[in-house]
């Protein structure tokens, strides 16, 4: 059998789940062709390929390629200042009536240009793609105006041009509250809702999300938003529970979503709901940590109720300034108590799942996009112990 590539003399975490665990083959093969894999498994059940090009790893680990499903990688300005505020002891209100916040990164994103945001979007990207991610989410929801979500959701598209990466663009302009809009958040919602059409048109988003919160927008609203973009053929996600219960898991749930993020307040009806639907706990470490949360998520009830788990920097520029997902792994294992497996599929198969796309990422099996980490580690929980050191020994991005 012909192939263009053939990477041999691997350890491979499959993550395939018709395999124990992290789906671990010892003695691994890998073949790729246009792209995709037509084998991952034992060298020795491999077929004879006749390959163009062969690599020897020479024992190293290869475990699919990363995948952050949860960022805010495109906006404008940043909030470093407001966290010597916060430091020096002014209150996130203090910081907000003044012209921070939210607020500030609204008024830096709008002013910039697209191609602005894409230069400052590319640099975080970057810091990603350098430990090993292949595929990246993207939202929206710092323009709060229909030109700024626009060109936002432009810049996010733009990302995938200038990088051999996979970018899932999602529409959130239910983020927040802008002033323009003077307290009227139903108003605000049929805003959103009213450019929808225009979105799904021009093929800008993946998916829609909104923050159902006391501080941000109800479940009724959030479930106006929804119901338009279903109508629409558009799937949902959402930020939910993170501060509160106000049963945003299982909202999530009811409209099929295909994750349900943050999820610190969630409850044992959220978490079934959630799983009886397939709807993905994607559980936010580096926020946790920034904001210093002390409720951790319920991850025992989503052991108990089978629900699969995700995790994902958060990127953003007031809660979660992170660009790492290696550290955002060992975050998950320190600060939820996640397992080793737990973390690493939770970059992979389960982000895939989180993303819609399991079908054809998140895991070595034939048929899939050829997206690899190649690693030079002695066992897969390297990859989430260590802080701060980076063991990626090559990156490959659709069979190159």
């Amino acid at each position: 059998m012909r192939c263009e590539r053939i990477w041999r003399g691997a350890r491979l975490a499959t993550l395939d789940e018709t395999r124990p665990g992290l789906g671990i083959v010892e003695d691994g093969l890998i073949a790729a062709t246009d792209g995709r894999i037509l084998y991952a498994g034992p060298a020795a059940e491999a077929p004879a390929f006749e390959a163009a090009e062969t690599i020897d790893v020479e024992g190293r680990w290869i475990t699919p390629g990363l995948i952050d499903c949860h960022t805010h990688l495109v906006f404008g300005g940043d909030r470093a200042h407001e966290f010597e505020l916060r430091l020096a002891g002014a209150s996130y209100e203090e910081i907000a009536r003044a012209g921070g916040g939210i607020v500030s990164t609204m008024k830096a994103t709008r002013a910039a240009s697209e191609a602005d945001l894409v230069a400052a979007a590319l640099r975080r990207l970057d810091a990603l793609i350098a430990e090993g991610v292949t595929t990246v989410e993207v939202k929206s929801g710092y323009g709060l105006s229909d030109e700024a979500e626009l060109k936002s959701l432009r810049a996010a598209r733009a990302l995938g041009q200038a990088r051999p990466v996979s970018v899932a663009a999602t529409y959130l302009g239910a983020h927040a509250l802008p002033p323009e809009a003077k307290g009227d958040k139903a108003a605000y919602i049929d805003q959103v809702i009213a450019l929808l059409p225009c979105i799904a048109a021009e093929k800008l988003a993946d998916a829609v999300d909104a923050f159902c919160e006391g501080i941000a927008f109800s479940p009724d609203e959030v479930a106006k938003l929804f119901t338009a973009a279903r109508d629409l053929g558009l799937p949902v996600k959402l930020h939910a529970d993170q501060l509160s219960n106000l049963h945003g898991a299982k909202l999530a749930a009811e409209f099929g979503a295909l994750s349900a993020d943050h999820l610190e307040h969630t409850d044992a009806d959220g978490a079934a709901a959630m799983a009886k639907a397939g709807t993905v706990a994607v559980l936010l470490p580096g926020a946790f940590y920034f904001i210093r949360e002390t409720k951790v998520p319920p991850v025992d009830l989503f052991r108990a109720h089978g629900t699969k788990i995700a995790l994902a920097t958060d990127c953003n520029p007031g809660t979660s300034p992170l660009t790492s997902l290696l550290l955002t792994m060992n975050m998950g294992a320190t600060l939820f108590r996640l397992t080793v497996d737990e973390c690493l599929a939770g970059v992979t198969r389960e982000a895939a799942r989180a993303l819609g796309r399991l079908d054809s990422i998140g895991t070595l099996e034939a048929g899939k996009s050829c997206d690899l980490a190649i690693w030079d580690i002695e066992r897969p929980a390297e990859l989430v112990y260590r802080m701060g050191f980076n063991p990626l020994h090559a990156r490959v991005w659709r069979g190159k």
